[in-house]
């Protein structure tokens, strides 16, 4: 496998690796080994110390001296500060987005939500496609809201929540139906201008979100690898 232009060949790497964590293949303090990833992917250790750098700050990986990378924790306290952060941001951009909103953006929405919709429909979508649909939706909202700060903001948090929402869905059958009903609420609730709906629809399922995966961290040492990457 060769990584090329045109993106930067670390952040390439970053992106690989990045994706091996979100979805539990490389597991938390699990290393991270330079040489084995420079060898697999036939790329220089420069680069893959470059791209481990940019794991780091997307809170993916921890490099810590002497040992080198391993993978980041994932523990009830750092799921909730994430979350504690994570939601009022996301209040935000809805809130702006019920003010802003013009019907071109609101049909860009609805044709996403049935993308997302059909993702779970066939019945064996990987949960990575189910989830970046998701995350779709929220990109669509910027050019709406037209605020460069709290997009580039929330983008910075997407792997770090890309991981818990991978581990919940993993965990709890179900999750994937649970997340069509929720974006299907918020777009009827953008459509109605209703601020009070858009923000009850967002903290209800934020906050459901995050105690699934606080249920899904106790029940893990059990449990160990037997998670899937499918909705069966």
């Amino acid at each position: 496998m060769r990584f090329q232009a045109p993106e930067s060949l670390s952040e390439q790497i970053a992106q690989h690796v990045g994706q091996r964590i979100i979805t539990g293949v490389l597991e938390p303090g699990e290393r991270v080994q330079e040489l084995k990833i420079a060898g697999e992917l036939d790329v220089s250790r420069g680069s893959v110390r470059e791209a481990l750098l940019i794991l780091e700050r997307r809170h993916l990986v921890q490099i810590i001296p002497r040992r080198g990378a391993v993978v980041s924790a994932l523990s009830p306290d750092l799921v909730n500060s994430l979350y504690d952060i994570y939601i009022p941001l996301l209040l935000l951009l809805a809130d702006k987005v019920v003010e802003k909103w013009q019907p071109a953006d609101l049909a860009a929405m609805a044709a996403q939500v049935t993308r997302l919709e059909k993702h779970i429909a066939r019945g064996e979508s990987e949960v990575a496609d189910v989830i970046e649909a998701g995350f779709e939706v929220m990109r669509l909202c910027y050019p709406i809201v037209q605020n460069p700060y709290l997009a580039e903001t929330l983008e910075n948090f997407r792997p770090a929540v890309s991981r818990t929402y991978h581990l919940a869905m993993r965990s709890y059958r179900g999750e994937a139906e649970r997340s069509q009903a929720f974006f299907r609420e918020l777009l009827a609730t953008a459509q109605a201008r209703s601020r009070e709906g858009i923000a009850a629809a967002i903290r209800e399922y934020a906050e459901h979100q995050r105690s699934i995966v606080l249920e899904a961290l106790a029940v893990r040492p059990r449990n160990g690898k037997n998670e899937t990457g499918r909705f069966d």
